[in-house]
Formats: C-alpha cells, structure tokens, sequence
C-alpha cells in the first residue's frame, strides 16, 4: 500500500523542523524567471528567447530562504510555498559595504561570508516545501542578532524610501566620496566603516520649498579618532561636500545609537550607496 499524501506531507514538514530564515542551500542551482521574448535583458533570456520560450533559468552558486521562519516551519498543507533568492559572489570590499548595510540590494548572511557569497535581493523565486526538504541545509545565521539582523535587511529593501531626484544630486559628493574611501586604509576609510548606519531626516519634509536637513553619522562604540583625526574633523570634510545652495540646508552630528532619540531615527531616512547613485 502507497504512502498517502498525509504521510508525505508530515515527512515535508519534519524535514524542514530546524529550517530557518537566511539559511541556505549552496552549489549549483538553478534560478528561474519570466522573460520578454521581444527584449531579452540578459544572456540566459537571450538564449531562451532564441527557442521561443517565455521563461529562461540562470545557474547559480545557491539559494537563501527569504521566507519567515514562523511561515516556514507551519505546515505544508496550509502554506507549501517558500521564496528563495540566488546566491552570489562578492569581492571583500562589497561584502564591507552590504555587512554594514550600504548595499540594500543585497543581504549578508554570516554562514556564507567566509566563502564571498551573499544573496541577491533583486531576484525572488517560488518553490515548494517538497523542493526544501530535499536540500542540504547550511546555517546563514547562528544568533539572535544576525537573524534580526537579516530581517532588517529584507525588510529595508522594501520598505526604503524613494528620495527626491534634486537630493540624490545634492548628496552625490558625499556619497561617491564614501564610496570611494571607505575600503581604503586611512583615517577617513576606518572611520567610515566605524560608521554604524547614516540616517537623513528631512524637515518639515521631503517636498517642501525650503528644506532643513539632518545628517546623522551613526558610530559604533569605540574609537573617538583615528591616527589623532577627530570624528568632528571627518564631519566638517563630510559635510563640506554638500553645497551651499539649493531648496536644501544641511547640518549633522556624529553619535551612537544611544544620544538618539527613538524620535530622531523613526523620522529619520538610511543612506545607501546603490539608491544614491547618479
């Protein structure tokens, strides 16, 4: 006598127990998507469209789980689906820039970081609990911390603001300087990757005549220097490349997460580098 689709289904939902989000499946996978035959955007839609198909696959270096561990780990039978993004691979610099939150197009999963992987948050897939349970599972996140962490990215790269076109302007001396300094070994560059996060906050808002804005340098706990350069000497330099002209009138102020109010941050914008760029 065969197994009933019960069975099967309690098999699914035992396999994937210890299953979490941000854990992963890594080696050669394959990520599908739809394509438009008529404007193939990539070499794999090209390829496909060739054949006439409307759908195309991209070989990857793996899969991260990018569903909710409370959806997750409910039973198969009310919710079979999980979405998954594509691994890839990043050199150390960027793997720097998408740990410290710079790179919301991506996310850092510390299982996978000594191997240069992380996931590719543009992509998201669908596939069945059945296809999970099959997996070799390797952790993405072994703390508390790193699993808030991870939650906080997948939600920013939704939730992130849209700036205005004349402020990604107005920012983009500051944000190509950052860019180009934080990886390096100098003063300015230990500084910056000391730099927890950088939050804006726009008054009275975003579309007014005449706006005040707020820079907040968030800093980690520690060093209040760097080869004798203060945090207010890199906020003067970091400051100085907003120009003095336009609907926009900037101030700033390095702290630690413990001199904002919950008031400041709520009302405050994060900077990125890949929705700041012109």
């Amino acid at each position: 006598m065969g197994r009933s689709k019960d069975d099967t289904r309690a098999d699914i939902d035992q396999a994937l127990r210890d299953w979490r989000q941000g854990d992963c499946v890594v080696g050669a996978q394959y990520f599908l998507f739809r394509i438009e035959v008529e404007t193939p955007l990539t070499p794999e839609a090209a390829d496909a469209a060739r054949e006439g198909a409307d759908a195309a696959e991209a070989e990857v270096r793996g899969l991260m789980v990018a569903t909710q561990t409370c959806d997750l780990v409910r039973p198969c039978k009310g919710r079979p689906f999980v979405e998954v993004c594509p691994l890839v691979e990043v050199d150390a610099e960027r793997m720097e820039e998408i740990r410290s939150g710079r790179r919301p197009g991506y996310a850092y999963i510390p299982g996978l970081a000594q191997r240069g992987l992380v996931a590719d948050l543009d992509r998201v897939m669908t596939v069945e609990k059945a296809v999970v349970a099959g997996w070799e599972r390797t952790q993405g996140c072994q703390t508390d911390r790193d699993r808030r962490r991870l939650a906080l990215a997948l939600t920013r790269k939704r939730a992130r603001v849209a700036f205005p076109d004349d402020f990604v302007q107005y920012a983009s001396g500051l944000t190509k300087r950052m860019s180009s300094k934080h990886g390096k070994n100098s003063p300015e560059g230990c500084a910056l990757r000391a730099l927890r996060e950088i939050r804006v906050r726009a008054a009275p808002s975003w579309d007014a005549e005449s706006v005040e804005l707020m820079f907040w340098f968030i800093r980690k706990d520690g060093s209040l220097e760097f080869d004798g350069e203060s945090w207010d000497k890199h906020l003067e330099r970091w400051l100085g490349l907003l120009p003095d002209h336009g609907r926009f009138q900037s101030g700033g102020a390095v702290v630690t997460l413990e001199d904002l109010t919950a008031r400041d941050y709520v009302e405050s914008d994060p900077l990125d580098l890949d929705h700041l760029s012109v």
